[in-house]
């Protein structure tokens, strides 16, 4: 636990990003900086629009909360460590490893993590997993590029669709089931918090909620949900089991589907999740006993435990651990 004697003197609050993460992470980002000077830091707000952002001299630590693209995806991490400024959150290789759901799948394989069957396809080539499935851009925030395919006639204007963020596209059988999502501190998982759509069936944002989660409205959240303790550890470990695959090491946000027949099946990562008080990491850590502005130390002091860091804030970093 970071406390208020062993916090960097000056932190960078980066939000915004060019990313269609924006608005979501400027929210976060104001949440960040009031919390973080409650616990006495000093705090510059900086909004990023590209990779020509200016930092003061003598910031100690530049705090991401840029969600998806440029933020998430290990582009901002490497300008971070080509300026010396240390940095919250996992590292560069993790983070392209954790933001990339074909590499993200592909680490699930290697390590034994339970997730829906999925293909790579270019576009002009056809699924060959059967319906439903859900074709997704490999690179893209958690909101942009995802569509679920029921039909048969759906297929060509989902492909064309997603086809518009990258040459690569993943199709991932749809699994039908309760919706989950894990969050991680370091080797924490916390409580489970599902998401329970209002209405609707197929809708994107009643059954893939935590796609988009900011979009509100259109589901309840449970937490700590109502599962029995022994698979409550075994979704736990397995959200662990995928963290660690991607090489993650500070924190996440992991979504899961458990199957109608009780299988928990890992969908995707979330290495920048949403930190707005409403949001589902926040929420989670709430259910565990950990506050808000608690959960903001938390994350400082994991990430400068990976980068190597004692008590005293320094302003570079030592590569990736």
């Amino acid at each position: 636990m970071t406390t208020r004697e062993e916090l960097p003197k000056k932190i960078a609050v980066l939000m915004g990003g060019p990313g269609s993460e924006r608005d979501v992470s400027l929210a976060t980002g104001r949440g960040v900086a009031k919390a973080l000077r409650s616990l006495g830091a000093e705090v510059v707000e900086i909004d990023v629009r590209n990779e020509d952002f200016q930092l003061p001299n003598d910031i100690d630590l530049a705090f991401n909360t840029i969600h998806g693209t440029f933020g998430e995806d290990g582009q901002l991490q490497k300008i971070l460590e080509r300026r010396g400024i240390a940095y919250t959150g996992d590292g560069v290789s993790a983070s392209e490893i954790a933001f990339d759901k074909i590499r993200t799948k592909q680490k699930f394989q290697e390590h034994g993590v339970t997730t829906p069957p999925w293909e790579v396809i270019r576009p002009g080539q056809r699924p060959t997993i059967a319906l439903p499935i859900v074709v997704k851009a490999s690179r893209q925030g958690s909101t942009v590029g995802v569509v679920i395919v029921n039909n048969e006639s759906e297929i060509d204007s989902a492909i064309s669709e997603v086809a518009k963020y990258g040459r690569e596209l993943l199709i991932e059988k749809f699994v039908s089931g309760r919706e989950l999502t894990i969050g991680i501190l370091g080797d924490q998982a916390l409580p489970i918090l599902e998401i329970i759509p209002k209405g609707g069936f197929y809708d994107f944002n009643n059954k893939y909620p935590f796609l988009n989660p900011q979009a509100g409205g259109g589901a309840e959240h449970v937490c700590p949900a109502k599962i029995g303790t022994e698979k409550t550890q075994e979704i736990q470990e397995l959200a662990l089991c995928a963290f660690r695959a991607a090489g993650l090491q500070v924190y996440a946000r992991v979504d899961a589907i458990l199957s109608e027949n009780g299988q928990p099946f890992i969908l995707e990562i979330n290495n920048i999740p949403g930190m707005t008080e409403a949001s589902l990491l926040p929420e989670a850590a709430a259910a565990a006993g950990i506050g808000y502005t608690d959960l903001c130390a938390r994350i400082i002091a994991l990430s400068r435990l990976r980068q190597g860091y004692g008590g005293q804030a320094r302003a570079r970093t030592e590569g990736n651990k």
